[in-house]
């Protein structure tokens, strides 16, 4: 500054090089993404589907049924003792337990989705091992989209996880450190105004935004084949508005915060609840009606879906106005509520 530059330029620079002088933070916000994105994308890969495990008790006439069963495809039976067979049905090992006899009975837990599919099946299998034929013709005609695997499903939210969790981390981290080392009190009485000495952390995140996004898509891309349907254009506009967004409340909730300590625990406080809720790992539709509605106002909520609307579906930015203005509100109202209750010492 004394070199005559301008205070917000100055500010940013200090702020680019600080952070590309922590290796550990090059990590987080680049490697940890695409390690995680290729863990999860290989766990639950595009794989053929696999057989449902279920028991058959080994107790009265038991060898035609289990006969039946296990030649029948999509299922694995095995045969156990009832005791051996509770106890794999209690602990999960099996979706499906059946009791030889005169009906057959089937014992499942009908919460579990894996033992309600189980159920169809052994009931189609018996009935069909009984001597019951089809009555109608049924053509099939299978087709492999991309865009509804997990993986692709997965990829936009783990982007807009870490966009998210760097805005936030990387401002509001760096912010209680300046502070914590009374760095800030120094930075007061230079010739620079408070607006500029936040809005130089939200330049510098942007500064590392391209490559951040470009490598996780690229390698989504390359090795799961993910595909990128939205316009550039829109995509880059949808990333820099999440990243304003959660840049202004990165310097909300470090604002007043006086340790590192404090300011992790507030982190948290703020962004578990996004990370459960808004469509990380899970559609939030999974959840109860009456928490949709609070769940749809988070940013990170409405960072995902557009997200997934202009990558996955390809949607213009007209079509997703609604998840864009609320992060502008977001961001707007976090950014303006900081300037007014930053605390400098």
């Amino acid at each position: 500054m004394s070199r005559g530059g301008n205070p917000l330029v100055e500010l940013t620079l200090w702020r680019i090089r600080e952070f590309l002088r922590e290796p550990e933070a090059l990590f987080w916000v680049f490697a940890f993404p695409i390690v995680l994105a290729f863990a999860l994308g290989l766990a639950f890969g595009s794989r053929p589907p696999q057989s449902v495990r279920i028991a058959v008790e080994r107790t009265g006439q038991f060898e035609p049924l289990f006969s039946a069963l296990d030649s029948a495809s999509g299922l694995r039976a095995v045969l156990l003792d009832p005791a051996a067979a509770e106890r794999e049905l209690r602990t999960g090992r099996v979706a499906l337990v059946v009791v030889p006899g005169e009906p057959a009975v089937l014992r499942f837990d009908s919460t579990r989705q894996e033992s309600y599919l189980a159920r169809l099946l052994v009931y189609d299998a018996l009935q069909r091992a009984a001597g019951r034929r089809d009555v109608r013709e049924i053509r099939e005609s299978k087709v492999r989209e991309r865009g509804a695997r997990y993986i692709d499903f997965l990829l936009p939210g783990l982007l807009g996880m870490n966009i998210m969790g760097t805005g936030m981390w990387g401002i509001g981290f760096a912010i209680v450190k300046t502070r914590n080392q009374k760095l800030l009190k120094r930075l007061l009485a230079s010739p620079m105004r408070k607006s500029q000495y936040l809005f130089s952390h939200i330049l510098a995140r942007m500064f590392f935004l391209t490559l951040e996004v470009v490598s996780l898509l690229l390698f989504g891309y390359w090795v799961f084949d993910v595909p990128v349907r939205g316009s550039a254009w829109d995509i880059a506009l949808v990333v820099v508005l999440g990243a304003m967004t959660f840049a202004g409340l990165g310097l909300l909730v470090a604002s007043r915060a006086q340790t590192i300590e404090g300011v992790s625990g507030l982190m948290n406080v703020v962004m578990v609840p996004m990370w459960i809720c808004s469509g990380v790992f899970f559609a939030y539709s999974n959840f109860p009606d009456a928490m949709q509605p609070f769940i749809k106002l988070l940013p990170l909520t409405a960072l995902n879906d557009a997200l997934r609307a202009v990558i996955i579906e390809g949607m213009g930015v007209a079509a997703i106005g609604w998840p864009l203005g609320l992060m502008v509100l977001w961001g707007v109202a976090c950014f303006g509520v900081a300037l007014r209750v930053f605390r400098w010492l």
